[in-house]
């Protein structure tokens, strides 16, 4: 009888999330997966017939913008994952072996950048990747440039932008999984014989994994659904996916390509997530 009036008290509890996970998150992305597969119906241009098939995402990578917007925006959020990955990891270690009296500390600067606004921290780029900016005046004093580099509305003030925007989020993944990593582990293996290199391969990063497959799909989200910063740092002719979603809506009022564009991002994100689960898993298993 208890048993029972606690899967009740269960039941109770994991009602109003359901149903707020189903109202707000699964039947929206429900009806953005039919549209952005319905062909024809009531409701198109020359009246055909409703069906079902993938007419619009052909479509879409037959324009060859699409295909190097596509494209574009995967490169370079492979490429923020992959240095943040890199960036944080000997960040991480310093960090968990600070005492643990400036450990708050530290963590606490680690999260303030999440405290400013990421249009604030864009238009700091700005500044310094500006004609005259600090960047292209460290230039032109040091003799490195003739002229102002054209800094600005480029791939590389882009992945600059968002590698700063959501370097911290890898850096916290990291963080967590290896304050759990016993610091007797790594001593172990270097006693037994092992160089730097392969305490990190063969220790470090296995056990480690967890926190860099939750970092890297973080920042690979957050690269592909950022706005602001690819909006203002890439201007109009650097287009990534989320930027040309908002052309499609906002100013062609073209919504069956940006329910295209918007499963395409979330297509994106969940074979990235499975991607690393797999190399996960298959490293485990070895």
């Amino acid at each position: 009888m208890v048993a029972h009036d606690k899967k009740r008290l269960g039941i109770l509890l994991v009602t109003p999330a359901l149903i707020f996970t189903v109202v707000c998150f699964l039947l929206p992305v429900l009806a953005l997966l039919l549209d952005a597969f319905r062909v024809g119906g009531p409701d198109s241009v020359d009246g055909a017939a409703l069906h079902w098939g993938v007419d619009r995402f052909v479509a879409f990578f037959s324009e060859p913008l699409n295909r190097q917007v596509f494209m574009r925006t995967l490169r370079i959020a492979a490429l923020v994952t992959l240095f943040s990955a890199l960036l944080s990891y000997p960040a991480a270690q310093a960090i968990v072996r600070v005492s643990p009296r400036y450990r708050g500390l530290v963590l606490g600067m680690m999260i303030l950048p999440l405290m400013v606004s990421p249009i604030a921290r864009t238009y700091a780029w700005i500044v310094l990747f500006g004609r005259n900016g600090a960047i292209n005046s460290i230039l032109l004093q040091l003799g490195l440039a003739d002229e102002p580099q054209r800094l600005l509305f480029s791939e590389m003030a882009v992945f600059v932008g968002l590698l700063q925007l959501l370097l911290p989020l890898m850096l916290m993944s990291l963080v967590s999984s290896m304050e759990n990593l016993s610091r007797d582990i790594t001593l172990a293996a270097s006693t037994l014989g092992a160089n730097a290199w392969q305490v990190f391969t063969r220790v470090t990063l296995p056990l480690t994994q967890e926190g860099l497959i939750v970092g890297g799909t973080l920042v690979f989200t957050g690269c592909v659904t950022a706005y602001v910063t690819p909006a203002l740092l890439g201007g109009p002719k650097v287009l990534m996916l989320e930027t040309l979603l908002y052309q499609k809506v906002s100013v062609e009022s073209d919504f069956g390509t940006a329910n295209v564009i918007a499963v395409i991002l979330v297509a994106m994100t969940l074979a990235v997530n499975a991607g690393l689960k797999r190399i996960s898993s298959s490293r485990s298993s070895t």
